[in-house]
């Protein structure tokens, strides 16, 4: 894959009082740097976050089939983990204040290509220990032409 890609981030989050269909995704495409280093693919851009100055710069880290994690540093802080069967726990700080944020991680599937990724993830979230949503979320990463 070249360094220069595009990362594709699309999630749904439904509620505990939602119906499976009523939830809207949410899909962010921007561009981003890429590279490959001790067999684990990096993946690094910046968001913006709307009303407010500022960036919060993305570091997103592929290890196998096994592991995903974002970093975010800037606005907000926090490092999400995701690992198929696992509770990771984290502290995400934003402008408005501190969660505790759970990820329970049911699903996960990562296809690498020569010059694409796709990452499939299904979790239940928690903030400040009460479930909040069941979520997905679907990464795509390709070489820019």
């Amino acid at each position: 894959m070249k360094k220069d890609v595009l990362i594709s981030i699309a999630g749904l989050h439904y509620g505990a009082f939602e119906e499976k269909g009523e939830s809207e995704p949410i899909e962010v495409i921007t561009p981003a740097s890429y590279y490959l280093k001790n067999g684990k693919h990096y993946i690094i851009y910046d968001e913006v976050v709307e009303g407010i100055p500022g960036t919060v710069k993305n570091t997103v880290k592929i290890t196998g089939d096994t592991l995903f994690e974002i970093s975010k540093s800037g606005l907000a802080n926090t490092r999400m983990v995701f690992e198929k069967d696992k509770i990771n726990m984290t502290n995400y700080q934003t402008p408005f204040g501190d969660m505790l944020v759970g990820i329970h991680t049911k699903e996960m599937k990562v296809d690498v290509q020569e010059d694409q990724i796709d990452v499939n993830i299904s979790y239940v979230l928690d903030v400040n220990n009460e479930p909040l949503s069941d979520c997905q979320i679907k990464v795509n990463v390709r070489s820019v032409k």
